[in-house]
C-alpha cells in the first residue's frame, strides 16, 4: 500500500448572510412597491365613497320623482316627512318615500355632518339641483367632465378646490 503523507487541509471561510449594500436595496425596493400600492389603495377607497355619493343621489332622485307624482311638484327641503331635528315622523306624514335621506360617507356624527345639496325653483317646485362634492377630480361623471347646463343650480355652492361637483338635476 501506498503512504499517504499528511497535507494540509485548506479551510475555506464562507460568510454567510447578506452585505449592506444588498440589504438596502431590498429595503429601497420594498419601500417604494409599499408606497405605491398605498397611492392606489388610497385612490380604491375614494372611488368606492364617489360611488356611494353617486349611488345615495340617484335614489334621493328616484324619491323626488315619487314625490313628485304624487304632490305635483318637488319639496322644499330633503327632510319632508320629519317633524324636528330627531327626525321623528311628522303627523301629517302618510306617505314615507325614503326612510332615511343618506349622508354623505364622509360624514361626522351631527351637527358636522355633511348633508348632500338641494334646492329647489319655482312654485309648486317643479325644478331641483342635488350635488355632491366627489374626491376623485378625474371622475368621468363629474360636472366639469359632463358640463351640463348648471345655470338653474345657482343655489348650490361649489365643493371646493379638492373636490369636483357632481350634480343631479329635474329630469
Amino acid at each position: 500500500m501506498k503512504k499517504v503523507k499528511n497535507s494540509k487541509l485548506k479551510i475555506q471561510n464562507f460568510k454567510k448572510g447578506f452585505t449592506l449594500i444588498e440589504m438596502l436595496i431590498v429595503v429601497v425596493i420594498i419601500g417604494v412597491l409599499a408606497a405605491l400600492l398605498m397611492v392606489n389603495f388610497i385612490g380604491v377607497r375614494q372611488r368606492a365613497r364617489d360611488a356611494q355619493r353617486k349611488s345615495d343621489l340617484r335614489q334621493i332622485q328616484a324619491a323626488l320623482e315619487l314625490y313628485r307624482a304624487d304632490q305635483g311638484g318637488y319639496p322644499q327641503s330633503l327632510e319632508v316627512c320629519t317633524d324636528g331635528a330627531l327626525g321623528v315622523p311628522a303627523p301629517n306624514c302618510t306617505t314615507i318615500y325614503m326612510q332615511k335621506v343618506s349622508r354623505d360617507p364622509l360624514s361626522k356624527p351631527a351637527p358636522n355632518e355633511k348633508k348632500y345639496q338641494y334646492v329647489v325653483d319655482g312654485s309648486p317646485a317643479t325644478i331641483y339641483c342635488l350635488r355632491a362634492c366627489l374626491e376623485n377630480s378625474s371622475d368621468s361623471e363629474s360636472d366639469v367632465v359632463k358640463n351640463p347646463d348648471l345655470s338653474r343650480c345657482a343655489g348650490l355652492s361649489n365643493c371646493g378646490s379638492n373636490y369636483v361637483n357632481f350634480t343631479v338635476q329635474t329630469p
